[in-house]
């Protein structure tokens, strides 16, 4: 049963995402090893454990991968998607064609050790500031094809989610500043521009800056690369007007210090773009013939 607080995924995203894939690595002639090595009939038995503790995200993909390949495959579910893992514990185990659980195995892996490593690595950020009020968020800097689900899996580590993309939300950064003329000037064209659901960000590097941005009303303000004593003047004369993101110089040594400062939205590319992979691995058992 899914959990309405859990994040959820698009089942045509799931399919697109994974036929992709599977067509990738099965290539003209599919899964020649294992078709010149194990009979059309063999059934086995996999295991899906975790090697390292973390978070799971990605095992709708994965359990899509084995039923591609073969539809009457069956999953048992052990771990849910944001669920905690120690490591050697079972994730999911799966019974069907032997030949056909090897031909996904590697497509079904790779989709769960990328995306449980961003889980699991926005998940160690999000406990960095536990209390403090502010919230992990995601940027654009994603896998090119793998945005939505690198963004899911953000979630499934307890983080936020950023525009998804140009066409969602206007972030208004320093070159779009300095061709409109200025903060003020940027701002009102963006609000005669948009839509009334459209939200209004702009990018500012100093206290000036946001001081002209205040008076021109965007909805959020991001804070590009202050120091923390910036950050905490641009709190008191924000005074709780606008919602207020910062940005730049985001780590996991320096993110409590960031959040601590009483902004709202930490943003960071770390979460997608150097999130390593959480180490799966998939045991098999041959059944009888």
């Amino acid at each position: 049963m899914i959990r309405p607080s859990l994040p959820v995924l698009s089942p045509l995203l799931v399919e697109r995402h994974v036929r992709e894939a599977l067509e990738e690595d099965l290539g003209r002639a599919g899964d020649i090893t294992s078709q010149a090595t194990i009979a059309p009939h063999r059934r086995a038995t996999a295991t899906l454990s975790s090697r390292q503790s973390g978070i799971i995200a990605g095992l709708p993909l994965a359990h899509q991968a084995f039923r591609m390949m073969d539809p009457g495959v069956e999953i048992t579910p052990e771990r849910d998607d944001a669920d905690p893992v120690d490591a050697d514990q079972v994730i999911a185990r799966i019974a069907g064609n032997a030949a056909a659980i090897l031909s996904a195995e590697r497509v079904a892996l790779n989709f769960l050790m990328h995306l449980s490593g961003v889980a699991t690595t926005t998940s160690r950020f999000v406990r960095e500031i536990a209390g403090t009020g502010g919230a992990i968020c995601c940027t654009r800097k994603t896998i090119p094809g793998l945005r939505a689900l690198e963004k899911y899996a953000v979630r499934c580590g307890g983080g936020s989610n950023h525009r998804f993309g140009l066409d969602d939300a206007v972030l208004i950064k320093d070159n779009h500043i300095a061709i409109a003329g200025g903060v003020a000037e940027a701002i009102a064209a963006a609000k005669a521009f948009s839509g009334h659901l459209v939200k209004i960000e702009v990018e500012v590097d100093t206290l000036a800056q946001l001081e002209a941005a205040l008076a021109a009303g965007p909805d959020v303000v991001l804070l590009d690369n202050m120091t923390l004593e910036d950050l905490r003047r641009a709190v008191d004369i924000n005074g709780g007007k606008v919602k207020l993101e910062a940005s730049g110089n985001v780590d996991l040594s320096t993110v409590a210090a960031i959040a601590g400062t009483g902004v709202d939205y930490i943003s960071t590319s770390k979460i997608t773009m150097a999130a390593p992979a959480l180490d799966i691995g998939l045991d098999i058992t041959i059944d009888g013939s």
